[in-house]
This record gives structure tokens, C-alpha cells and sequence, in this order.
């Protein structure tokens, strides 16, 4: 289990497969220049709720994985995930579809696990 940490003090889990996804869709937007809203919903285990930051080229912003090797990257994912950025609601983290499955109009998912 990775984790997100913004501006060294909002931090939340996330699975090291979907954080990977994430920061890929992150790291494009803000090499053009594009700031954004990046939202997630917190598991109910540590209290649900929804926690939204503004991403944007001066944010710190820290991708910490759990594993050692970068997972294998599914194109329809990325496509969902910027699809979901480029929306007015900003960036959330998609459910993953199957590779070569249209990816858009996917709910958004709680992104940290049960303790």
C-alpha cells in the first residue's frame, strides 16, 4: 500500500497499482502547466468523508510505494483518469477497466484500505 502525501501534511493510502496510474495522469498535467482538483473518498475505517487538494506546478507532492517494481500500465485507465482530471470536478481515482474497454463514466472508489 503506497501513499499520496500533499504539501508534507494531507496524506492518504493508496494501492502502489492505482498510485502508479495516478501519477502518471498527475506528472502529464502539471509538465503542461495544468492545475487541478484531485479528490478521494477516505475509507470508513478512518472516519469516510471526502478530501479534496488543488494540484498544481508548485505543489509538493509525494508518491510513496510500498513495492519495488513498478506494475505493468494499463492504457484504459490513464484515459479514464484524465478524463476524470479534465472534468470540472478534477481528478478522482477510477475503478480500473479492462484493457481495450471504453474507459469513461466509471463511478469513483474510496482510496484508503481498512486499517
Amino acid at each position: 500500500m503506497g501513499k499520496f502525501i500533499y504539501e508534507g501534511g494531507v496524506k492518504t493510502e493508496i494501492e502502489d497499482r492505482a498510485l502508479t496510474h495516478l501519477q502518471l495522469v498527475i506528472t502529464a498535467k502539471l509538465r503542461r502547466g495544468e492545475p487541478f482538483p484531485f479528490s478521494w473518498r477516505e475509507d470508513a475505517s478512518v472516519g469516510g468523508g471526502r478530501t479534496t487538494v488543488w494540484i498544481h506546478p508548485g505543489s509538493s507532492l509525494v508518491f510513496k510505494y510500498f513495492g519495488s517494481r513498478q506494475p505493468s500500465i494499463n492504457r484504459a485507465w490513464i484515459e479514464a483518469l484524465a478524463f476524470t482530471s479534465n472534468a470540472p470536478s478534477g481528478l478522482y481515482l477510477a475503478p480500473e477497466p479492462a484493457e481495450g474497454t471504453d474507459p469513461v463514466g466509471v463511478p469513483d472508489v474510496p482510496v484508503s484500505a481498512p486499517a
